[in-house]
């Protein structure tokens, strides 16, 4: 049976984790909107319900903040994409079932396409001096060289074409990330909500499909 481990926990680490949770839930939801310039942390502090000097006391910067906010998504995706890959079958199960990981993980979490994409450019903004800023740079490295790793193990071995592992992973970020912080621009294309189930399940089959046909050698047998 799970175990609840809070009753185990001191009060005061569980009422510190729960303002947290807290603060990064509302700065989510702002920075996803605004982006990084556009948030103040004295909005971000009144959106969770606290005090400035209680956001302070979690975060010492916008900048930690931000990363914070983007870490916690990409620890998700993290998370997610290495049970994909690890559930083990051949390259291509382990592709589809990482895309699989992908779309569902942006489908299911909203705010996260946006402010993935939004973090892509505004990294200027941040020092790279603290630790969630070093954290997010080595989950990104990670996540980009588990999937990096599995292309190359399937051009090695006959089943995907030769291509430039670098603009295949530049494809994959417009593939997945794209679609859903296109917003309403993507719903006019698509006639219909991107976050509905029946429109992340036709996401799914068209990447993939696109995939295969681009990907995979002409005499694969799922090509």
């Amino acid at each position: 049976m799970p175990t609840d481990r809070s009753n185990f926990m001191p009060q005061a680490a569980v009422v510190e984790i729960g303002s947290r949770d807290k603060i990064l839930d509302a700065a989510e939801a702002l920075f996803s909107r605004r982006g990084f310039a556009g948030v103040g942390m004295r909005e971000v502090a009144e959106a969770a319900g606290l005090g400035k000097s209680s956001l302070f006391h979690h975060f010492t910067s916008k900048a930690e903040l931000y990363a914070a906010v983007v870490g916690r998504i990409l620890d998700l995706f993290d998370e997610r994409t290495t049970a994909a890959l690890a559930a083990g079958g051949d390259v291509v199960a382990r592709f589809d079932r990482w895309l699989d990981a992908m779309i569902d993980t942006l489908a299911t979490h909203r705010n996260s396409s946006r402010l993935l994409l939004r973090s892509l450019f505004e990294d200027d903004e941040l020092t790279g001096i603290s630790q969630e800023e070093q954290r997010v740079d080595q989950t990104m490295q990670r996540l980009f060289t588990n999937i990096a790793r599995l292309l190359r193990e399937g051009m090695e071995s006959g089943v995907f074409r030769r291509a430039s592992i670098p603009h295949a992973l530049q494809s994959l970020v417009g593939l997945t990330i794209y679609h859903f912080a296109s917003g309403e621009l993507g719903e006019e294309i698509t006639g219909r909500s991107l976050f509905g189930s029946e429109e992340v399940r036709t996401r799914k089959e068209e990447v993939k499909s696109l995939l295969h046909g681009g990907l995979l050698v002409a005499q694969h047998p799922r090509a």
